[in-house]
């Protein structure tokens, strides 16, 4: 899977202020800063997230995926230190 086919799914499938993804075709890695996140704590969030991303998984396309959420005022905060 290509960095820009799975930055664009993840925007496709949930609204977001910001989403970086790195990776290497398999193994990935993401920031994802959503005002979805709102009132949810780290494990529901990644819920939400693995929740669209798992037919991908199943399939194998997706190997390894790793993310931090973020909701709007958490990135603005954490772009300050």
């Amino acid at each position: 899977m290509e960095l820009s086919a799975l930055k664009a799914f993840i925007e496709q499938n949930i609204t977001c202020d910001h989403v970086r993804v790195n990776g290497d075709g398999r193994h990935f890695n993401a920031v994802i800063v959503s005002a979805n996140f709102e009132g949810l704590n780290t494990f529901k969030r990644q819920q939400t997230v693995y929740a669209f991303l798992s037919a991908k998984i199943a399939s194998g396309e997706l190997h390894a995926f790793t993310m931090k959420t973020y909701t709007p005022d958490e990135w603005r905060q954490a772009q300050q230190v």
